[in-house]
């Protein structure tokens, strides 16, 4: 296969930045795409035309009708969080294509079991966003992290960022929408930490509320309860542990994910700027991700900057990421290299997440 022609479900905001990433692609196309709000859809065909005009993206009128289209070879789910499940079966049942679905895979318990029924012997590769992956410090962090280290004892992740924007239809104000912040914001580190950990966790304990945002709007009669700010602590069956420091009523950081793997040779960690369209310019340039590493023994820390090609910034706002994951996926449509990013991969992360959110509800610590 020389050319990946791709369909996109949603076309909200994250949906442009994997638009915009495709067309980076040379063996990639987005080919048709699929909104309810046939605005938004539109907006995301112009998008799709690598080539001016001429090449825009068919507008499907129904999603049976995406499903049918002729020049189709693999589908990127963007929809809002509580209907993955719902779109990956009718991907499954309707059209078997590769599939690359936004996280959360799936938000409430109950699917989860169902899914792995779903994709038991499918025969096209699945692939869970997970993007934080390979921002490029993190991906750094992941790589020198056993050397730095000696072998990581301790975790830490911290996400000091601004609040949750508008969505269409505002449906991620609420939990029954979005699994809960520390499933629809969270499961991307709970991923890095079975990642970067390379173990299973095994215990969760949280506390999280919702401290500042949103409690001064309402939709329909209905306020806001999605969370603002938690800890989550999580123990691995390796004998480490990990924690998240999340606060969203954060947005003047300089930087805003910092990550922290120590163990006994010393510590590693990175420094991950948010997106730059929302850095103010009269601070300057943007800081640029960095990645330091500091041994034990006195000899004082080494910093490294890990700059990102400006023209992934401008695709997106997650420092290049989104290109990474997408050239990696279309390389196993196109048959070369393996899925990443599981089914089973994603189903975990969400399932720390959805203890996280147990653990703070109830006061006490979670089992998995």
């Amino acid at each position: 296969m020389d050319i990946v022609n791709y369909g996109i479900i949603g076309c909200g905001m994250m949906a442009r930045e994997h638009i915009a990433n495709i067309n980076l692609l040379p063996q990639g196309r987005v080919t048709v795409v699929y909104d309810p709000v046939r605005e938004l859809a539109e907006s995301c065909a112009v998008l799709a035309g690598k080539d001016g005009a001429a090449a825009q993206a068919v507008v499907a009128d129904t999603l049976d009708d995406f499903l049918a289209f002729s020049d189709l070879d693999a589908v990127v789910i963007v929809s809002p969080n509580h209907l993955h499940a719902r779109q990956l079966r009718e991907v499954v049942s309707k059209r078997p294509l590769p599939i690359l679905c936004e996280k959360p895979l799936y938000t409430a318990p109950a699917e989860r079991g169902a899914l792995d029924a779903l994709f038991k012997g499918y025969p096209h590769p699945v692939w869970v966003a997970m993007e934080y992956r390979y921002m490029p410090p993190v991906a750094a962090l992941i790589e020198q992290a056993e050397q730095a280290t000696g072998g990581i004892s301790m975790l830490t992740i911290r996400e000091h960022r601004f609040p949750f924007l508008p969505k269409i239809g505002d449906w991620n104000r609420f939990n029954a929408n979005t699994g809960g912040t520390l499933v629809e914001k969270c499961c991307h580190f709970f991923d890095l930490m079975r990642l970067i950990l390379k173990a299973e966790p095994v215990r969760v304990m949280a506390s999280a509320g919702q401290a500042l945002n949103h409690k001064d709007e309402t939709y329909d009669g209905q306020t806001p309860d999605i969370w603002d700010n938690g800890y989550v602590i999580v123990d691995f069956d390796s004998g480490a542990r990990a924690m998240l420091e999340l606060c969203m009523f954060a947005e003047g950081s300089r930087y805003q994910e910092e990550i922290s793997a120590v163990g006994p040779k010393g510590k590693i960690e990175c420094l991950v700027p948010g997106p730059g369209r929302f850095w103010p310019a009269k601070l300057g340039p943007a800081p640029v991700p960095q990645l330091i590493i500091s041994p034990r023994a006195p000899q004082g820390p080494i910093t490294m900057d890990i700059p990102v090609d400006p023209t992934l910034l401008n695709a997106g706002d997650h420092n290049g990421s989104t290109f990474y994951q997408h050239q990696r996926f279309n390389a196993v449509v196109r048959g070369q290299g393996s899925v990443e990013v599981t089914v089973s991969d994603g189903a975990k992360a969400v399932a720390i997440g959805i203890a996280a959110q147990e653990s703070a509800r109830l006061g006490q610590a979670v089992e998995i």
